[in-house]
């Protein structure tokens, strides 16, 4: 059973599931998240006439099932297959792949602070799930230290542990938006200039969250890709590192015109 989840799902519930046996009236599956066995059966596997049951399930296959009826005293789990919706399944996935993502991550922890995987969980799982989320915790240390843990109460050894793992075991996806700036300086250190402005815009707008790169289109035209977490925050660097260079060119007697590149 992965982390902290009830003994057993209820109706309603989206479950991963591994095939074991397929019959000729549906198949026996592992809930993969509860280590409990349920029944998929062959009316549930699909809304159109199933001729080949194995044209659509087989044994080994990794399904999202939909929980229909849930027996604990017999032990029964009934479950289907054509109730779930192919945005369910998408969803259901990548949760279940974070949910596994961030349970390695706390026992890398453990390894490495010699704490048993429940001391771990309790001191560190925990807080962090109930405050961010746990995968989501993982990812807000990446992106903003650890003192993204140490302000919720997680003592200082565990928070550098647990910063360290995940800044070498998580790869946070990033966004990318461009922009274009065209810079006049034709003062005699008009290049110094021009240089001096996008080292002091990317100063001012120096974040963990996000990366920055400034090339030569052809003169007078610059480009500035900036890299973050999401489209909002980076169109809002975008916007100021624009501004910022056009600001510093100008006061320096040039002159400057930032547009965002579409």
């Amino acid at each position: 059973m992965a982390l902290r989840k009830p003994e057993w799902p209820e109706v309603g519930d989206l479950v991963v599931a591994t095939v074991q046996e397929v019959t000729d009236f549906g198949a026996y599956v592992k809930l993969d998240e509860y280590d409990k066995k349920g029944l998929l059966h062959i009316s549930e596997i699909s809304s159109s006439w199933i001729r080949n049951i194995r044209d659509f399930i087989r044994e080994g296959q990794k399904v999202v099932l939909k929980v229909l009826r849930v027996d604990a005293e017999k032990g029964h789990i009934d479950l289907s297959l054509r109730r779930v919706t192919k945005r369910e399944r998408i969803e259901k996935i990548l949760s279940w792949k974070r949910e596994r993502k961030a349970e390695t991550l706390l026992r890398t922890v453990a390894e490495k602070t010699g704490l048993s995987f429940d001391e771990v969980y309790e001191k560190v799982g925990v807080p962090i799930e109930k405050e961010y989320g746990l995968y989501e915790g993982f990812e807000k240390v990446v992106k903003e230290g650890k003192a993204t843990l140490t302000k919720i109460g997680i003592p200082e050894e565990l928070a550098t542990a647990i910063a360290e793992i995940a800044e070498e075991r998580m790869r946070v996806p990033m966004v990318k938006v461009k922009g274009i700036v065209e810079l006049r300086c034709m003062k005699p250190e008009g290049v110094k200039i021009i240089k001096e402005a996008f080292l002091n815009a990317k100063k001012a707008e120096k974040s963990r969250e996000a990366k920055f790169r400034f090339y030569v289109i052809a003169t007078p035209k610059y480009a500035i890709e900036v890299m973050a977490d999401n489209y909002k925050h980076a169109e809002t660097i975008l916007q100021k590192v624009g501004e910022n260079i056009v600001s510093n060119v100008t006061k320096a007697g040039g002159q400057g015109s930032f547009r965002r590149e579409k």
